[in-house]
């Protein structure tokens, strides 16, 4: 049991509070300033045997089995407490599907019956952290890059961004340019190209390049290299790369990983496609679909959450595109923007939504905002985050 638990916090500690993201899902207690546990968003399939995400399903009846199989996990053998009973804070996305929410509510109330369940949004949790109701929250995930403005502690829904460029997509580049160039030493110090074993990139291995070998790069860099070689320029001018790496792989294997994919593979989140969107852009759109008298606070409180905007360089090269991209007529005309602020959490950005979440699973406001298992099973309603009918606070 961790000392911090006995220091000044008084409250109950019967609360759990689970983040269930695309790839990983934090879980902890209330009042904890960091979860137990971070594992992959994953089960061991009862028929064949073989690992698969929770969200890949067919069927709700798959997807009910796979949540109840991964909360046993996540009750049973990481936080070790009995389900019944218990409070829970659930931090999910505003993109998160109805159907899940309605199969993890089924879960928890009919299957593990625990007492009630607060369904938040990750976003709003962020800023609780910070102590602030004002931001511009970019959630930079697994699947997709999400930005949602708060303004007094209410998302301005019309003003959401988001596209399927994150996590997933760069490692997606990073194979592409590893097939393609990438050499493999065997065990019997014979070079391969890796097109000859792709079997070899497994998500795990990309994951773990992309964590431990690539970084973003900075502006002026990635805008020399972006200009040779999309319009045709002198190969000899580009910038020298940053040194090579050997990565070992099973066997006495040993992966060739160039400069040039530690350096570029990131580019696939600040590449803009055929709308001129990017990552970067999704921060002042919303911001311009924001009323006029809100721009200027959230363009100074913008909070990045999400795994991966852990890589290295990540804020300096956001802002220095923010300011790029404000020469635009686009957004100089519509936009007046003299800086941009950064907040950094008091956590790491992977688990920033769930330490807001074991903040608010320790007030004791927690059960007016929570459903009670009596009255889901009455109704079979669920109420939103942003519901206006709170008939059935418990």
């Amino acid at each position: 049991m961790p000392l911090f638990e006995g220091l000044s916090y008084t409250g109950d500690k019967n609360v759990v509070i689970v983040d269930i993201g695309a790839a990983y899902t934090k879980c902890g207690l209330a009042g904890e300033s960091g979860p137990r546990c971070i594992i992959p968003s994953a089960v061991k399939g009862s028929v064949d045997g073989k690992i698969k995400k929770i969200w890949e399903y067919n069927t709700e009846e798959e997807l009910f089995d796979n949540l109840k199989d991964f909360l046993f996990v996540l009750y049973f053998r990481h936080l070790l407490v009995n389900p019944k009973d218990r409070r829970m804070v659930v931090c999910e996305s505003l993109l998160c599907p109805a159907s899940f929410r309605h199969a993890l509510a089924q879960v928890l109330f009919k299957h593990y019956e625990v007492g009630t369940v607060m369904f938040s949004s990750g976003h709003l949790l962020s800023l609780l952290t910070l102590g602030s109701s004002i931001g511009l929250v970019m959630d930079l995930g697994y699947q997709e890059a999400l930005v949602v403005p708060v303004y007094e502690g209410i998302p301005i829904l019309k003003a959401v961004q988001s596209i399927p460029s994150a996590s997933k997509a760069i490692h997606s580049r990073i194979k592409k340019m590893l097939l393609e160039t990438a050499k493999v030493t065997t065990e019997t110090r014979e070079e391969k190209s890796v097109s000859m074993m792709p079997e070899c990139l497994t998500e795990e291995i990309l994951e773990d390049i992309k964590v431990r070998c690539c970084f973003v790069t900075k502006f002026s860099r990635a805008k020399l290299i972006r200009e040779i070689t999309l319009h045709g320029g002198d190969s000899g001018k580009l910038p020298t790369p940053p040194p090579g790496v050997q990565y070992p792989l099973d066997g006495g294997k040993v992966l060739h990983i160039s400069g040039e994919i530690r350096e570029r593979a990131c580019e696939v989140m600040f590449e803009q496609d055929n709308e001129e969107v990017s990552i970067v852009t999704l921060i002042l759109d919303a911001i311009l679909q924001c009323p006029i008298d809100m721009r200027k606070e959230l363009a100074e409180n913008i909070v990045i959450i999400g795994g991966t905007a852990m890589l290295p360089g990540m804020y300096h090269r956001i802002k220095e595109e923010l300011f790029d991209l404000m020469k635009k007529p686009k957004y100089a005309d519509n936009l007046s923007l003299k800086k941009f602020k950064f907040h950094r959490p008091p956590a790491k950005e992977n688990y920033t939504s769930w330490l807001g979440g074991a903040m608010f699973g320790a007030l004791e406001t927690l059960p007016s905002k929570s459903v009670t298992r009596d009255f889901y099973l009455q109704t079979g309603k669920l109420t939103d985050w942003c519901a206006l009918d709170r008939e059935e606070v418990a």
